[in-house]
C-alpha cells in the first residue's frame, strides 16, 4: 500500500507542469503560483483537520512546524519555480530529483537506515533515469549559476521532507502538520510575489494545483511515509517525471526521444528494485499497523 500511495502522489505532482503552464500563459508569475498553491493547499488541510478532528499541535511543535514551513514549503516551492524560470524545466527536474541521493545520505546519517546493494543500485538507476527523461524531450536546458543553484536548493529542501515525516508523522497526522506549515510557507513567499489580474482559466488552474497537486498529493505521500523507509519513498516519487511525460504526450502530443524512453525504463526498474529489496527496516512496518489503517 505504501508504494500505491507513492504512485498516487507522483501522478498528482505530475500535473504540476501542464496545469501551471495554463496559469503562466494567463500572466501569473511562478512565485505567485507557488504562493497560491501553498495558501489554498494549507486551507484545504485546515478543513481536513477539522473534519477528522485531528489533535492540535502543542507548544513543543512550534520549532519543527516553522522549520518545515521555511524549508519544505517556502524555500522548496519558491526555489523550484525559480529554477524552472532560470534554466528550463529539464534542468530543474534533473536537479530536483537529485533528492533521492540527498535522502539516502540523510537516512543513513539521521534515520539509521541501511544502504543495501539493491537500494544503491536503485538510486543510481533513478538518477540516470531522471537525466534521460529530462533530456529526452524537446526542452533545452539553460545552464547558469542561478539555474544550478536554485535547482540544487530545491532538491535539498525537498529531500528534507523525508526525515521530517519519519520523525514527526507518528506524533500528529500529516494533514495536521500541513495545515499549519503551508500557510506559514505562503506568508514567507508573500514579500516576493507580484500579483496579477487573473482570468477564470488561471483561477481554475490554481484551484487544480491546490486540490490535486498539493492536497491529494501530499496526503497520499504522508500516508506513504507512514509505511515506507524514506529512501524507498523518494525513489518511488521519481515516477513523477515519467507520468509528466505521459501527460505531455496526451495533452500536447509531445514525445520523448530515445533517451527519454530509456530513462523512463530505468526509473521503473529502480522502483521495482526498491520494492523487492529484502532488507526492510521501515519506521512504520506492517506490524506497527496490523489492521492496515492510515492515520489521515
Amino acid at each position: 500500500m505504501g508504494y500505491l500511495y507513492v504512485a498516487v502522489a507522483a501522478l498528482c505532482w505530475a500535473t504540476l507542469g501542464p496545469v501551471a503552464r495554463v496559469a503562466f500563459e494567463a500572466g501569473v508569475t511562478p512565485l505567485e503560483v507557488a504562493f497560491w498553491r501553498a495558501l489554498l493547499g494549507g486551507g484545504l488541510f485546515g478543513v481536513h483537520r477539522g473534519l477528522f478532528r485531528s489533535a492540535r499541535l502543542e507548544r513543543r511543535h512550534v520549532g519543527p512546524v516553522l522549520g518545515f514551513a521555511v524549508v519544505g514549503v517556502g524555500v522548496f516551492f519558491g526555489a523550484y519555480q525559480l529554477a524552472v524560470d532560470a534554466g528550463g524545466a529539464a534542468l530543474a527536474a534533473v536537479l530536483l530529483y537529485t533528492a533521492p541521493a540527498w535522502v539516502a545520505v540523510m537516512s543513513v546519517l539521521l534515520l539509521n537506515e541501511r544502504m543495501t546493494l539493491l537500494k544503491l543500485l536503485a538510486l543510481l538507476l533513478t538518477l540516470l533515469g531522471v537525466v534521460g527523461v529530462a533530456w529526452g524531450g524537446d526542452g533545452a536546458a539553460r545552464f547558469s549559476v542561478a539555474a544550478i543553484g536554485w535547482g540544487l536548493v530545491s532538491g535539498v529542501s525537498y529531500a528534507c521532507y523525508y526525515p521530517f515525516g519519519t520523525w514527526y508523522f507518528h506524533e500528529r497526522t500529516p494533514a495536521t502538520w500541513y495545515a499549519y506549515a503551508f500557510p506559514v510557507g505562503a506568508l514567507l513567499l508573500l514579500p516576493f510575489v507580484t500579483f496579477a489580474a487573473k482570468p477564470l482559466a488561471a483561477w481554475g488552474a490554481l484551484a487544480w494545483l491546490a486540490v490535486v497537486s498539493t492536497y491529494v498529493a501530499y496526503l497520499a505521500y504522508g500516508a506513504a511515509l507512514q509505511r515506507l523507509e524514506a529512501t524507498r519513498a523518494s525513489i518511488g516519487a521519481t515516477l513523477e517525471p515519467v507520468f509528466a511525460g505521459a501527460l505531455a504526450f496526451w495533452w500536447w502530443s509531445e514525445q520523448f526521444g530515445w533517451m527519454g524512453y530509456a530513462g523512463a525504463a530505468l526509473i521503473l526498474t529502480a522502483v521495482v528494485l526498491a520494492t523487492v529489496d529484502p532488507e526492510r527496516t521501515a519506521g512504520a512496518s506492517p506490524s506497527d499497523q496490523p489492521d492496515g489503517r492510515i492515520e489521515w
